[in-house]
C-alpha cells in the first residue's frame, strides 16, 4: 500500500507538473504555441481555453473536492495527451515523446488513484 501511495504521488506530481508547464506555455508564450498548432493542423484557438481546462484539471485533481470533476478533469488530460500524441506521430516532427509520457502519468495516476483513496 505504501508503494502504491508513493507511486501515485510521483505520478500525479509529475503530470501536474506536465500540464501546468504546458499551460503556462500556452499563456506567456501563445503566438509561439500558435505556431506549433498551425504545424500539426489544430486551430490556434484553442490555445487559451487550453491552457485554462489544463489548469482547472490540475486543480480538479489535487483538490480532490468532488469525484465527478476528479473524473472528467482525468478524462480531458487523457483525450489532450492521446491527441498530442496522435498529431506528433502523423506530423514526424519527433515531438512524440512528452505526450507518450503523459499517457504514461495520466494512466498510472488515475489506476492508483483508485487503489490509494478509494
Amino acid at each position: 500500500m505504501k508503494t502504491n501511495k508513493l507511486i501515485y504521488w510521483i505520478s500525479t506530481g509529475l503530470l501536474c507538473g506536465l500540464m501546468l508547464f504546458s499551460a503556462s506555455m500556452y499563456l506567456t508564450k501563445p503566438d509561439m504555441v500558435a505556431g506549433f498548432f498551425k504545424q500539426l493542423n489544430y486551430p490556434t484557438y484553442l490555445v487559451y481555453p487550453l491552457a485554462t481546462a489544463k489548469i482547472l484539471a490540475v486543480v480538479a485533481i489535487l483538490s480532490r473536492k468532488s469525484a465527478f470533476l476528479k473524473e472528467w478533469a482525468y478524462a480531458g488530460i487523457f483525450f489532450d495527451v492521446v491527441l498530442a500524441f496522435t498529431a506528433h506521430i502523423m506530423a514526424q516532427d519527433g515531438g512524440w515523446m512528452m505526450a507518450f509520457a503523459g499517457i504514461v502519468l495520466v494512466v498510472v495516476s488515475r489506476f492508483l488513484d483508485g487503489r490509494v483513496f478509494e
